[in-house]
């Protein structure tokens, strides 16, 4: 017998999985401290696609085409939405001047802690958009405003020293000030005292809590599946690290990425707005999106960036 696409033993076997998944991560592929070179990163890149796209054939076979097509656009949204995070990753490591040996093991517990924080954030909208349906106006019309506001942008800069989370966690966490290898919290004189990494932990966590903001709703104009939700998040998240690892060394080739991730927003934005009217199709959906992210690639590419003066 075929279990439910939101049955609690699906649900379960999906937490298993992930759970099996970051202890193979962690206690044996990345048991050690070590650089993550290009080539380690691009495998670990299509180990993750890859399951990604195995569990999407899984929908698509014993769920329907339209389930799996939920899936696939839904990851792809979050998958090119991460690439912002990458971007705010490469500032905060480069700002605390964080060994490249520790960026790993950083990266694995904030995406530890946004998997939390992001199934949290999917219940609370699921139950908000089944109680509340005006919600779903709310949300496509913030979509729509970012989007606007990521065209709108000119190259700022994020300013870590700025951020509040710095702030608090250095007025009220005892700290020492030098990194004691790969350690969070040492002990010394018998108290307990956070290392800069752990202060790097804490800003990781809060650029994804920032982020989730965006990313979130916008899936919720794809499907109201919270399974699908999840899954399509956690897909994305997971394979976070090793895009991080790939692209951090060439970011900056990629200018008009930003422009693609915009017009996304706006178009998944305007799709929830028009839902009680116009019901697009997801293929249709997905059609959008790959040709928007393509679209920026190939710009980027292209096109030079213009020389300033």
């Amino acid at each position: 017998m075929m279990v439910g696409v939101g049955s609690p033993w699906l649900w379960a076997g999906f937490t298993a999985f992930v759970l099996v998944m970051l202890a193979l991560d962690l206690g044996v592929f990345h048991r050690g401290q070590h650089v993550v070179k290009m080539r380690e990163a691009l495998a670990w890149v299509s180990v993750w696609v890859s399951l990604a796209l195995v569990f999407a054939a899984g929908l698509f076979y014993w769920y329907g085409v339209d389930t799996g097509l939920q899936f696939v656009t839904g990851y792809l949204i979050e998958y090119a939405l991460s690439v912002d995070n990458i971007f705010v990753f490469i500032v905060i490591f480069t700002y605390f001047a964080v060994p490249r040996e520790y960026h790993h093991r950083v990266l694995f517990w904030g995406i530890l802690g946004a998997l939390v924080m992001r199934f949290l954030f999917i219940l609370a909208g699921t139950a908000l958009i089944e109680r509340f349906h005006w919600v779903i106006y709310a949300l496509g019309a913030f979509l729509v405003y970012a989007g606007v506001k990521v065209l709108r942008q000119k190259g700022e800069e994020v300013r870590p020293e700025k951020n509040p989370v710095l702030k608090i966690f250095r007025r009220f966490v005892p700290m020492v000030s030098d990194y004691r290898e790969s350690r969070f919290v040492v002990r010394e004189n018998g108290r307990l005292f956070a290392t800069p990494l752990l202060l790097v932990l804490a800003m990781v966590e809060a650029t994804d809590l920032v982020f989730a903001v965006d990313s979130i709703p916008a899936i919720f104009a794809v499907t109201r599946d919270p399974f699908i939700v999840f899954t399509s998040n956690i897909f994305a998240i997971l394979g976070l690290r090793s895009l991080y690892f790939l692209l951090s060394g060439v970011m900056g080739k990629f200018q008009y990425l930003k422009v693609g991730l915009g017009l996304v927003l706006v178009f998944v934005g305007f799709k929830m707005l028009v839902s009680p009217w116009f019901h697009l199709p997801t293929a249709v959906s997905l059609g959008v999106v790959v040709s928007l992210l393509a679209g920026s690639v190939v710009a980027s590419l292209l096109v030079k960036p213009a020389v300033e003066e």
